[in-house]
């Protein structure tokens, strides 16, 4: 976050909403001493809201016209509106990236060397089953990173192995038999 677009507010709390079920809503409606009034979203109760009060005065980090983090007494809670560094998202759309580059290239570099023998090097089905794995992968990955927290680098390290073993098994199964042979 730059600061030149980074202020902070003094507010009142008007009212919290903590209603956790099937549709959750946390939410804290927050006033200035002139007329501004306004919602604050949150993505769960804790560790600020589920404590605030009516007439609480709080202290509200405002980022690109956004209340990105409010704190009383020590105690702060991100908002809804917080930018996240979601690293484990940006692996995984690099190593898909990564993964049908080499797919490509693969490929490629096959129907240049053997033109007329590049079997089972095409796009149906190897190909097309391969990048629906490298998807499958990289998001089934990415993914449950996100949500679990655990460090981005789990993503290329899971996935690249996991697709390039799932190449290996599609392509001994796919190859062609040599006549008479097994």
């Amino acid at each position: 976050m730059g600061s030149d677009c980074l202020s902070t507010w003094r507010f009142t709390v008007v009212k919290t909403v903590v209603k956790s079920g099937k549709t959750s809503t946390y939410e804290a409606t927050l006033k200035d001493e002139d007329s501004w009034r306004g919602v604050v979203g949150f993505g769960d109760p804790g560790p600020l809201l589920e404590r605030l009060e009516p007439g609480d005065r709080v202290t509200a980090t405002v980022w690109r016209r956004d209340i990105v983090v409010l704190s009383k007494g020590g105690v702060r809670q991100n908002s809804s509106d917080a930018p996240r560094d979601e690293l484990q998202m940006n692996a995984a759309v690099g190593v898909l990236a990564a993964l049908v580059v080499a797919q490509a290239f693969a490929f490629g570099a096959v129907r240049l060397v053997r033109p007329r023998r590049y079997e089972p090097f095409t796009w149906n089905p190897y190909g097309k089953r391969l990048l629906i794995t490298s998807v499958a992968t990289c998001f089934g990955v990415g993914l449950p990173a996100v949500w679990i927290g655990i460090p981005w680098w789990t993503v290329p390290a899971v996935g690249v192995p996991a697709v390039v073993c799932a190449a290996g098994l599609m392509h001994h199964r796919l190859r062609p038999r040599a006549a008479g042979g097994v």
